[in-house]
């Protein structure tokens, strides 16, 4: 019996040290995020903000995303007037879909399906960028030059995806409602005042201000987890597929997460 317990704890332990492993790890790569976001978060609030690099970035992942958010807009309204308004008619409150139409958009549907339009988008592009730059050491030469990577490529996409996301989301949510609009009465036959007329009466301020709360985070989100991801990627073209990929993945995520964690706090 006590010739045969050497050869047997190796391989009971082994799962624990497996275990044990893979949770270092993922502890290692959380307390790496959270020293990059403290890192661009300081960055960020010290002077000088290259502006110019800040409106360049505007521009990629606001303007250039301005097309993907209204069409994803306007079909989401619709299919929500439609999944609305069966269900509305059964109780005889058809009068009500305009509300929900724009609270769902507004409060939830909005800032949500942007971020996530956004991340495919510009994130993927973002983390390639970064980490092609990681890749042909350019960062690696601007730390040797005596400047900062994070103020001249991390901070100009942290501060446009936080400016861009809560505009991306009020375009989101009125195109949403238009496409509503023209589904319920042009196609349902809903009254035109009823449906706009219901809207000003229950949509309060409180619900539009939560909706750009939450889509101000979900930029945060994006351009934190897209940068992080492009900043340590590996080496290869392998090791920048590879950081894009998990960028979108943990960038979706854990906007659902934090959209769950915001609606439990602030609705």
């Amino acid at each position: 019996m006590q010739a045969d317990s050497p050869s047997c704890c190796p391989t009971l332990a082994r799962p624990f040290v497996l275990v044990g492993g893979a949770a270092l790890r993922v502890l290692a790569r959380t307390g790496r995020m959270g020293v990059f976001f403290g890192r661009m978060v300081g960055f960020t609030l010290t002077p000088p903000v290259k502006l110019r690099r800040v409106v360049s970035r505007i521009h990629f992942i606001g303007f250039q995303s301005i097309l993907v958010v209204l069409l994803t807009g306007m079909f989401t309204g619709m299919v929500l007037c439609l999944q609305g308004y069966h269900a509305l008619s059964r109780f005889g409150s058809d009068a009500f879909l305009g509300p929900l139409v724009a609270m769902s958009l507004i409060r939830e549907l909005g800032p949500v399906i942007a971020a996530l339009m956004v991340a495919g988008r510009a994130g993927s592009a973002i983390t390639a960028e970064i980490g092609i730059m990681r890749n042909g050491q350019q960062l690696d030469a601007m730390e040797m030059m005596g400047l900062s990577p994070f103020r001249y490529v991390v901070v100009p996409n942290f501060l446009a995806a936080m400016v861009s996301m809560p505009i991306l989301a009020c375009l989101f949510d009125v195109v949403g409602i238009w496409g509503g609009y023209l589904v319920g009465v042009h196609l349902l036959g809903v009254s035109g005042g009823t449906y706009m007329g219901e809207i000003a009466v229950y949509l309060e301020m409180t619900d539009i201000m939560g909706g750009i709360y939450k889509a101000l985070s979900f930029g945060g989100i994006i351009a934190w987890v897209c940068c992080y991801k492009g900043y340590y990627t590996d080496f290869g073209a392998e090791g920048v597929s590879r950081a894009t990929t998990q960028a979108v993945v943990t960038s979706s995520v854990l906007i659902l997460v934090w959209d769950y964690l915001l609606t439990s706090v602030m609705f």
